[in-house]
């Protein structure tokens, strides 16, 4: 009887432990898993947009205004400005947009623009037009070679940006000459023909030197004459016009010569040999 009751026991136990083992199994398979959440960083913030000034647009507008209600030359030098210095082709939209000037709306500026002997036209877009059409140094040596009597230095200034430097480079390998004109004060490119090498001899340079002009213009021009050169001037018909008119050529009045007197403020007390005749002539009264 002891042995089935203890059986009875223990099967009691084992029940109750299994009644344990399944409510605590239900109760884990009912409740989820947590899930780690990521840690996300908070997004970058951007700046605040700075606010827009409309003083420096109301500049711009301004300025733009002035140009485009300026007189049709100045529109028109602001033009050939900007051609000059970029040596590019514009159409009138890319004009406006480099220097605001609206030739499209402007129907002056853009005839102006079309006929102005600085400024070629294609059609369709504006570019700086030269006197000479010239793209570096050895056309610029040829050119100066067709003017043996010269050719202005003002009229080769715009030909291309270098030009000034080329021709000073020109200048110093003896290829040109450089000389200024007494009437406009221009200098004036000569070319210096290498085929004509002229070494003048030191005797022929004194002697060249050394001759005396005479000096009434009347006796140089009968000289020049005479060597079968025609004179610049005409001495004789100027002084018959001149008489004519009433306008008589003033001799050019002679300086007085100053005499040293005692009177007179002695400033070069150191030398005495100077002033030996005023003590000559106190010493005889």
């Amino acid at each position: 009887m002891a042995l089935q009751e203890s059986l009875a026991k223990f099967k009691k136990q084992q029940e109750k432990c299994q009644s344990t083992l399944t409510s605590i199994a239900a109760k884990v398979g009912s409740s989820k898993p947590t899930v780690p959440q990521k840690f996300t960083p908070p997004a970058p913030t951007k700046p605040p947009a700075p606010a827009i000034k409309f003083s420096n647009d109301t500049e711009r507008l301004q300025h733009i205004n002035s140009i485009r209600k300026a007189p049709v030359g100045a529109q028109i030098k602001r033009v050939i400005d900007l051609l000059l210095e970029t040596r590019q082709a514009f159409t009138p939209e890319q004009i406006n947009d480099a220097c605001y000037v609206d030739a499209n709306a402007n129907k002056a500026v853009f005839d102006s623009l079309r006929n102005n002997p600085k400024v070629h036209y294609d059609g369709k877009r504006f570019s700086y037009k030269s006197k000479h059409d010239l793209k570096d140094k050895s056309q610029l040596l040829v050119l100066i070679r067709k003017f043996p009597e010269g050719i202005a230095v003002i009229d080769l200034k715009d030909s291309y940006p270098t030009v000034m430097e080329d021709l000073q480079a020109l200048k110093a390998g003896g290829q040109v000459w450089l000389l200024s004109n007494f009437d406009s004060q221009e200098d004036i490119a000569y070319p210096n023909d290498p085929r004509v090498p002229i070494k003048v001899d030191d005797d022929l340079k004194q002697f060249f030197r050394s001759i005396e002009l005479p000096r009434d213009m009347l006796d140089i021009e009968k000289d020049l004459q005479k060597n079968g050169m025609k004179p610049a001037t005409n001495t004789a018909k100027r002084r018959a016009m001149a008489q004519v008119n009433g306008i008589a050529s003033k001799p050019k009045p002679k300086k007085k010569k100053h005499e040293i007197s005692k009177r007179t403020k002695l400033t070069n007390a150191h030398l005495p040999e100077l002033f030996q005749h005023l003590k000559d002539g106190d010493s005889s009264k």
